[in-house]
């Protein structure tokens, strides 16, 4: 079977990419920029724009694939409140170029990815299982909602067999300080002994899962597609912990002292998520097995390894 990954260099997918080539998969990553872990004597490369129609479509013709796992996306919430209309085009438009192509290629097999909090908002109740409201409190919340109308058309008009995973709060090696999410960022700080911030009084929850569980999980489930009723998943621990409570175990395996600072919380990120996972444990098997002390653990050690 060969695999198109988009956005393959980034954390998460460069990791999907790892573990679909050790299963004997053939795969072609698509994105803008190649980082120093993806393999090109593993993997074959393309440097490309996912808005880039013409230039995608090439790369579609030219290799015909039988499946899609599309993840790339401007995965930065705040960012996507500072400038929308990159966020827009980019998750957007992106993603219809890319399943457009799908379209004109005959390709059967698509995986999305998605976000499980940002596209709720504020919950009505805890935890969110796959049937909530949603009522997106920010731009990344809603493009990246939006392009899951988009797959469940392509899906229903031209046959395409779909998952959709809806992540939790992702975290591991390779997470970079730039995606200003809070254990790489929280981690580099406390390697420099730097101070780092949190927003807000530390009382914000989120729903923690370390890399590894959802890529092994993602890849595992490729043989499941079209194998089951539903298609849209949450993909999370299902354990609320606080933003408090996530900086007090990596002061610990970092044997860190330094206090974080306390400033202005951010508009747009809600205060408390944790997601209902019974839909992907009962029908894809999901079962996540580190602990966020294991999980945090590995990560310090990856940071500790590349400085």
């Amino acid at each position: 079977m060969k695999i198109l990954v988009t956005g393959g260099s980034g954390f998460i997918g460069s990791w999907v990419v790892d573990r679909l080539v050790d299963g004997g998969y053939e795969v072609v990553v698509v994105d803008k920029v190649r980082y120093d872990w993806i393999n090109k004597d593993r993997v074959q490369f393309c440097e490309c724009d996912i808005l880039d129609s013409e230039g995608l479509n090439g790369v579609f013709e030219r290799e015909g694939f039988d499946l899609v796992i599309h993840m790339a996306a401007n995965t930065l919430l705040r960012k996507s409140i500072e400038d929308p209309m990159y966020d827009a085009r980019l998750n957007i438009l992106g993603s219809i170029s890319v399943l457009e192509c799908c379209r004109k290629n005959g390709v059967e097999k698509l995986i999305y990815t998605s976000t499980g909090g940002a596209r709720v908002g504020e919950p009505k109740y805890l935890p969110v299982d796959e049937k909530h409201p949603l009522n997106p409190m920010s731009p990344y919340g809603i493009s990246k909602h939006s392009v899951e109308h988009y797959v469940e058309m392509y899906g229903e008009l031209y046959g395409i067999d779909y998952f959709i995973f809806c992540f939790g709060n992702v975290y591991g090696p390779r997470d970079s300080v730039d995606t200003k999410r809070l254990v790489p960022v929280f981690l580099d700080k406390f390697l420099k002994k730097e101070r780092p911030m949190i927003f807000g009084d530390g009382g914000k929850t989120r729903d923690f899962i370390y890399v590894m569980d959802l890529v092994d999980f993602m890849i595992g489930s490729i043989d499941k597609m079209g194998k089951t009723e539903n298609r849209l998943f949450h993909l999370a621990n299902g354990k609320e912990v606080s933003v408090n409570e996530m900086v007090r175990i990596m002061k610990e395996v970092s044997g860190s002292d330094v206090e974080p600072l306390k400033v202005d919380e951010i508009k747009g990120e809600v205060d408390r998520i944790v997601l209902d996972t019974r839909l992907a444990r009962e029908e894809l098997g999901w079962n996540p097995e580190t602990s966020i002390e294991e999980g945090l653990r590995k990560s310090w050690e990856w940071v500790e390894g590349r400085d």
